[in-house]
């Protein structure tokens, strides 16, 4: 699976739950930037454990 960010091709690593739209599922690099809003919950996808490193 994809980043779903624009322009992004790395693997999606994590899903973030975003209260105000949909979940959105990205890679490790955006998931930092994003998660760091208020209310937005970050969940690691499994079989991504190799991205986390």
């Amino acid at each position: 699976m994809q980043c779903e960010e624009n322009d992004c091709e790395n693997g999606a690593a994590v899903r973030l739950h975003i209260p105000w739209t949909k979940n959105k599922d990205v890679c490790t690099a955006h998931a930092r930037a994003l998660a760091q809003q208020d209310g937005v919950v970050a969940e690691p996808l499994e079989g991504a454990e190799e991205d986390w490193r």
